[in-house]
């Protein structure tokens, strides 16, 4: 996160915590979603609007960001508290890989001081193109100009597995590096043949595309989800319904990672009691937010925790019977 950004979110929090009306020392937080094209951002926002009414002593403000990669630096930089990511970038961190590996060296550097407090919803892998651009499998994409994701972002991590699987590498591409709001842009315009967007379904930006040109998704095969899950096993199966967005009359095969909500290591127990009990006791909020936010279920909270789960969220989880690691 940018200090000027980080400034102004500061600003934003003192301000609120100054018009306080009871007097009471109240904790500052900081919560890093997504872009505003995505899932995370919306989501976020009812978070923040949770807890600010049901948690005493707090004040959290959602901040849009550069989304996972981004959010995981933020926690460890102690520049946020609390952040949505993607459950495969969060086992990178943890175990040092992957974008978070010894440039050069590629030896492990994990990341200390992360935990996790509840994994949410599936974030669904979406190979988005345009008819008439000749990309009805994976393989079609050799030889194509094709937006893989924000450079070392969790998305890119995603294009780049699923890629290699189908034994294609970006030197055989023409490969841009870009959030996928800005692909879908670059898609409409005519100037790239497929987007590699990983969001909840349905996602605003491909909706936005689907709305005013012939869109499509471009399925994952059974036998590249099982090679998927041989070498990165957060991958899971996914379908996007029929009907999702406009011109997909068939459901879609694909693949899919899951959203969590991790937190700083440091924060106190009682604190993230508070946060996690409030989130699991308002999931209407969530629900109206997005349609993903219908998806959370208190049953899955920990299953496929790639974190050390919050001794505040373990406690709460405990009370309610709650398991899954």
């Amino acid at each position: 996160m940018k200090a000027q950004r980080l400034i102004v979110l500061v600003t934003v929090l003192l301000v609120g915590a100054i018009a306080a009306p009871t007097g009471a020392q109240v904790r500052l937080l900081a919560l890093v979603t997504g872009g505003t094209a995505g899932v995370y951002f919306p989501l976020g926002g009812a978070m923040a609007e949770i807890w600010n009414a049901r948690v005493t002593g707090v004040r959290v403000a959602a901040q849009s960001s550069g989304a996972s990669v981004a959010n995981i630096q933020a926690l460890a930089r102690g520049d946020a508290h609390l952040a949505l990511v993607q459950n495969d970038v969060a086992y990178y961190a943890h175990n040092g890989r992957e974008i978070f590996a010894e440039p050069g060296s590629n030896a492990p550097k994990p990341i200390a001081g992360l935990r996790g407090i509840a994994m949410l919803y599936p974030e669904t892998i979406q190979i988005v193109t345009l008819r008439g651009r000749r990309v009805a499998t994976v393989d079609d994409l050799r030889g194509k100009r094709v937006v893989v994701g924000a450079a070392g972002s969790g998305t890119e991590a995603n294009a780049r597995q699923i890629l290699q699987v189908h034994d294609i590498y970006y030197r055989e591409m023409r490969v841009d590096f870009l959030g996928f709001g800005a692909g879908i842009d670059q898609l409409r315009d005519g100037n790239v043949d497929a987007v590699f967007i990983t969001a909840g379904v349905p996602t605003a930006a491909v909706t936005d595309i689907a709305s005013s040109r012939d869109a499509m998704i471009v399925p994952v095969s059974n036998e590249a989800l099982e090679a998927l899950r041989a070498r990165w096993p957060f991958y899971t199966r996914q379908i996007i319904a029929a009907n999702t967005y406009r011109g997909q009359p068939a459901p879609v095969a694909t693949v899919a990672v899951m959203a969590m909500l991790a937190a700083r290591a440091d924060l106190p127990d009682e604190l993230v009691y508070n946060l996690t009990k409030a989130l699991w006791e308002n999931l209407d909020r969530m629900k109206a937010a997005h349609a993903r936010g219908g998806d959370l279920s208190l049953t899955g909270a920990l299953a496929g925790m790639p974190l050390p789960v919050h001794a505040g969220a373990e406690r709460y989880y405990r009370e309610r019977g709650v398991s899954g690691r």
